[in-house]
């Protein structure tokens, strides 16, 4: 990690109130600036959908790594890395904290654990996974074992997308997949210290629930209209929640409201898998929120920064 203060990470799952203790915890300290850690909030015009801040929040506390790209482009998380590295000096030179706040595990472990993560070569990924379908992913495996025996040690030959990815790389980067570290099964030591959102499941499933319908009343469903009507979503931009499921629907695919009940089902689903996901960290330090995340959260995070000082 470059030089400066070690940032402070705010996690957990979407709708637990991160961006607001990152917020309040920013406007107290004064010389804190926020980091998005998320995936879609990346992209211009997908506002409301991705819950990005509003004008209001960036005029009172700087914020980063928000609308990089059109809706149209990829992006990955390699480009993601490079940004925050950019930011990150530059708060450093700055002389400026920061918060990292968001949802997107892979960003968050890139950033944290300055992984060396291998590039993307969807041609070679399409070519491989027709193969898969043909030949059967033993074939796969078995060639997997062949070039690479480390990363074929460890995944089961079924497990055909794990199989597909790694053919992929190898052949890609001219580098055995198993090259690139220890990857995500590792948790190493880390200068980030990390303050986890954790609420009762039920509780944070009528959270999920309620943003969903402030969200839809915000005008999500326009949003989406006028980014399908102008520059249109990228395959990686379509996949996010609420997005896909009002495209579908605009498609003529479903109802409103059962586009809408989708979106509930599928935040809800995906807020168990962010969980999880963080979970598996044992070295996030969890606040099991009852009622109020700004009140009961925000000390952990006053004290991280104490610590990170002292």
């Amino acid at each position: 990690m470059s030089g400066g203060r070690p940032p402070i990470a705010v996690v957990g799952p979407t709708a637990s109130g991160k961006s607001a203790v990152a917020m309040a915890v920013a406007e107290q300290l004064g010389d804190v600036e926020l980091i998005s850690i998320d995936s879609m909030q990346v992209y211009r015009g997908m506002d409301i959908g991705t819950a990005k801040p509003t004008a209001g929040e960036r005029a009172k506390v700087a914020h980063h790594l928000l609308d990089l790209v059109e809706s149209s482009v990829e992006f990955t998380v390699a480009e993601f890395g490079r940004a925050y590295e950019r930011v990150i000096n530059d708060l450093a030179a700055r002389d400026r904290r920061a918060i990292l706040v968001g949802g997107t595990g892979l960003y968050h472990r890139a950033v944290i654990d300055e992984l060396d993560l291998p590039g993307e070569w969807p041609e070679i990924r399409t070519r491989l996974a027709t193969e898969a379908d043909e030949l059967g992913p033993e074939r796969l495996f078995a060639r997997l074992a062949d070039v690479d025996p480390e990363a074929a040690a460890k995944m089961e030959p079924t497990n055909t997308r794990r199989v597909v990815r790694a053919l992929e790389v190898c052949e890609g980067s001219g580098r055995r997949f198993s090259s690139f570290g220890p990857g995500l099964d590792a948790y190493p030591p880390s200068p980030v210290v990390q303050v986890g959102l954790r609420w009762d499941r039920a509780i944070q499933a009528a959270r999920i629930e309620q943003r969903v319908h402030e969200m839809m009343g915000a005008g999500l469903l326009d949003e989406v209209t006028e980014l399908l009507a102008g520059q249109g979503l990228s395959r990686t931009a379509a996949q996010a929640l609420g997005y896909k499921e009002l495209a579908a629907h605009l498609r003529g695919d479903s109802s409103l409201d059962a586009a809408v009940e989708q979106i509930v089902v599928r935040t809800r689903q995906f807020a168990v898998r962010q969980l999880r996901w963080f979970q598996r960290d044992p070295r996030v330090r969890w606040v099991d929120v009852e009622h109020d995340p700004v009140a009961e959260a925000v000390p952990a995070v006053l004290a991280a920064f104490d610590e990170s000082t002292s």
